[in-house]
């Protein structure tokens, strides 16, 4: 093969290698910046990416898979792809775009809706420099040689030169410093609000310390700019730069912290008890509504400059203390005290001390001094007015004020007058401080006095005291003395009073036992009676008994006389009753025992047995003739036939 042939052959080979290395790899993970080194149209007349197909950086770049440049012509600039966290903020800087405006900061892009596409960015007049706009969390394919992105964690960016780095790790620790790669979050347990301070956009006026809240209608403020978040749309609609009179409240804000800043303050709290009057620094010059005779500052409506007629209530405000500041009035009573060892909680008096006096009898006590004091909440704006705050109320016109009227008082007035006629004062000091007190839009509730002191190192004031003291102990003692005079005149009558209740009590006593022994003797008297006539009438019954028994045994004895022979017969039967008891007492045998027969010749021993022989006979004889004469003559009497009568009815009665 021929010398020709192998060159040929070779230098083939390396076209076709030289061709073949046109072929770029581009991984999924990562970008491909391109940049022409040579081209017809020559290179870039201004600016840094060549948008017209000139030498220089390309505007597209290469995504993930199998590309074909022209060898030689093209160089690909391996990149990786842009990543933001979540929750956390990316910032965007431009190296080619539209000149910033002397008055510029940060570059707009409101034109621009997305930086991937980098020709659209600039021929939509994109501008160069740190952008208004900031990334959220996501992943980007940006073409690192027109856009240089500043996350927490790294720079992504193709270097082109020593100082830009420098400049670019400059901003990304302006930008940490601000807490600017995460949001604004404000909490509602930190009580906090977010006070904004924009770096960007047209000067406050001349005079104006604050600015003033974006639109026509500060309601609908947050229309135009988002809190914030929406930097092109805060300029158009008028906003300018510096502090915000618009505050951040709870929530969470992605504001770029190269456009604005946010500093945390507290919010107002009104205490209850208390009211807010607000002095607003900034806001348009509005009517006075204190009146014309009322020359003491502007007291103007809720919004413009001055201080408010409408005092904040309590509770807690989100209010912008870079545009006014709120004074805290008390609405509860307030003891001020002119004691130099005393001080409130309020802190008003602290610089309040006794009051010098010097009395009509040329001592000099100082006079400690309570005073309670009542501002009503709707006055405490026309109270601020006047006076700018509480503590020089107090100190720069109540202090004189009350300090003169006690010094009056004690002129007028011994040192002995002004310790006795202490109530007397109180009364008349706090009628007549009234009136002077409201004429500063105050209510005086109460005026307390304490007791006078001596200055240091003098005991004049003490000696006076220590006779007063002796005076009164005195005094005292003599009262002392009378009271126990007439206690013990007391004591006597009482004792009276209790020897008299105790002779009444055993005069009672007798008396009641005289009525019991007067009563016992009615009661036994009635007894008496009573068994008396039961007495008489069990006698009587018993004579009755007795008498109809006698009568009775009168009429039974009659019958049997009748019966039996009359008297005659009655003699007769008591006869033989008594012979027969005879008999029985002598032992005398009624019958014989030996017969004596009446033929016989024997008479001997028969005397006796024939003398009661002949008795018998005769009685008997004789018995029986009288009671047949006795019977037959004597008749019966009425009487006995009438109780006869008688004593047969009570005797059936009783059946």
């Amino acid at each position: 093969m021929s010398v020709l042939a192998l060159i040929g052959y070779a230098v083939g080979g390396i076209v076709f290698l030289i061709l073949l290395s046109g072929i770029r790899f581009i991984p999924n993970n990562r970008i491909g910046i391109i940049e022409k080194r040579f081209s017809g149209k020559g290179s870039v007349k201004s600016g840094l990416i060549a948008l017209s197909g000139e030498a220089g950086y390309q505007p597209r770049i290469l995504r993930g898979g199998l590309h074909y440049l022209m060898p030689v012509q093209y160089v690909v600039h391996m990149m990786p792809l842009v990543t933001i966290s979540q929750g956390k903020v990316g910032y965007v800087f431009a190296r080619d775009g539209k000149q910033l405006d002397p008055a510029q900061v940060l570059a707009s892009n409101a034109m621009v809706t997305d930086f991937q596409d980098v020709e659209g960015f600039l021929k939509n007049e994109g501008q160069r420099g740190p952008q208004r706009r900031i990334l959220r969390e996501g992943t980007y394919a940006f073409n690192l040689v027109q856009f240089i992105v500043i996350t927490e964690e790294r720079i992504y960016t193709l270097p082109l030169s020593k100082e830009e780095g420098e400049t670019i790790r400059g901003m990304a620790e302006v930008i940490a410093q601000r807490g600017g790669f995460r949001p604004v979050v404000i909490k509602d347990t930190d009580d906090s609000i977010g006070v904004v301070t924009v770096h960007d956009g047209p000067s406050l006026a001349q005079g104006e310390i604050i600015a003033p809240v974006v639109g026509d209608d500060p309601d609908q403020a947050d229309t135009y700019h988002n809190k914030f978040q929406d930097a092109d749309n805060f300029l158009r609609a008028g906003g300018q730069r510096g502090r915000q009179l618009q505050v951040l409240v709870e929530g969470t804000y992605y504001v770029n912290r190269l456009f604005g800043t946010v500093e945390m303050i507290p919010k107002t709290v009104i205490e209850v008890g208390n009211v807010g009057v607000v002095v607003s620094y900034t806001g348009e010059t509005g009517d006075d509504l204190s009146g014309k005779e009322y020359r003491h500052g502007e007291l103007v409506t809720k919004g413009y400059r001055g201080v408010w007629s409408e005092p904040l209530l309590p509770g807690k405000y989100a209010f912008n203390t870079y545009a006014g500041k709120v004074i805290s009035v008390p609405t509860t009573n307030i003891i001020l005290k002119w004691i130099r060892t005393e001080t409130g909680a309020h802190r008003y008096d602290e610089n309040l001390t006794e009051v010098s006096l010097i009395t009509k009898d040329a001592f000099e006590p100082s006079l400690p001094l309570s005073v309670v004091v009542h501002i009503d909440y709707q006055k405490a704006p026309l109270v601020i007015q006047r006076f700018g705050d509480i503590k020089k109320l107090v100190e720069q016109t109540l202090d004189p004020m009350v300090s003169a009227y006690f010094k009056n008082v004690g002129q007028m007035r011994t040192l002995i007058q002004l310790l006795q006629d202490r109530s007397a004062i109180q009364q008349q000091a706090s009628s007549e401080m009234r009136e002077k007190f409201a004429h500063y839009n105050l209510a005086l509730e109460e005026v307390l006095i304490g007791t006078p002191s001596s200055p240091e190192n003098d005991t004049q004031i003490e000696t006076i005291l220590m006779q007063l003291r002796s005076r009164q102990v005195a005094e005292e003692q003599v009262e002392t003395y009378n009271q126990q005079e007439k206690a013990a005149v007391k004591e006597r009558e009482l004792r009276e009073a209790q020897s008299r209740a105790q002779m009444q009590t055993r005069l009672t006593e007798a008396e009641l036992n005289i009525n019991i022994q007067t009563d016992q003797g009615k009661a036994e008297y009635q007894r008496s009676i009573q068994q008396a006539q039961q007495i008489r009438a069990l006698a009587e019954a018993e004579a009755e008994k007795i008498a109809r028994i006698g009568i009775a045994q009168a009429l039974a004895t009659e019958e049997q006389v009748r019966a039996y022979g009359g008297p005659q017969f009655q003699v007769t039967q008591q006869v033989l009753t008594r012979f027969a008891e005879a008999i029985q007492q002598s032992g005398v045998d009624v019958v014989p025992r030996v017969v004596v027969s009446g033929g016989g010749g024997e008479q001997g021993g028969s005397t006796s047995s024939n003398v009661m022989e002949g008795l018998l006979t005769m009685l008997l004889s004789e018995r029986f003739g009288v009671m047949a004469n006795e019977a037959a003559k004597t008749p019966r009497s009425a009487e006995a036939d009438a109780l006869r009568e008688q004593i047969r009815k009570d005797m059936e009665k009783k059946k």
